[in-house]
């Protein structure tokens, strides 16, 4: 390999996959990667799962790009969207033995300092009692960094829609924190 040729890692029925463009990789993914999976934790039943859904994600969006280049990153939320909806699909047939294997409490979508420990788990439970749909805008807006027309290709909703779900998010956990915090 050349000076700015790479290895992305990522072992997948014993094949490696590289590129040799120097197209920003590692710092895409040193980028994007805690995004995707916070997104892909939501969206899935546990953790294994999340990894795997980023995974497959990236390497599906990587095999579709030219010349090497870095994916948009609302692309990656879809491609995860998209096959945690088709693995939801898959494990409902399976539910009994998903929840004999899944741990007790729910799995959490931060990953804390000791510190935060108690701020994270109060804020997980508030983005809980959101309905998913707004849930899923304001972890992509705030979390994933994308803006309302990244999340709307994101999600497949128009972009309005993903604003006017963010601005009842924040609404209903502006009442939750009055609820619960005064």
């Amino acid at each position: 390999m050349d000076g700015d040729a790479y290895t992305v890692n990522r072992v997948n029925g014993g094949s490696q996959y590289e590129t040799s463009d120097g197209s920003g990789w590692e710092e895409w993914l040193a980028r994007q990667a805690p995004r995707l999976l916070l997104f892909a934790r939501q969206q899935s039943r546990c953790e294994a799962d999340a990894r795997e859904l980023v995974q497959d994600a990236i390497v599906e969006a990587w095999r579709g790009q030219v010349n090497g280049a870095t994916p948009a990153p609302a692309l990656v939320f879809r491609l995860i969207r998209c096959r945690a909806i088709d693995l939801a699909r898959r494990n409902d047939r399976r539910q009994s033995r998903e929840e004999q294997a899944q741990p007790a409490g729910a799995p959490e979508w931060f990953a804390p300092v000791i510190e935060d420990r108690e701020r994270a788990r109060l804020l997980q439970a508030a983005l809980a009692r959101l309905p998913a749909a707004q849930r899923d805008v304001v972890t992509l807006k705030i979390w994933g960094d994308l803006t309302f027309a990244e999340i709307a290709t994101a999600l497949d909703i128009p972009a309005n829609t993903a604003a006017s779900r963010y601005r009842y998010a924040l609404e209903a956990l502006r009442n939750l924190r009055k609820e619960e915090f005064v």
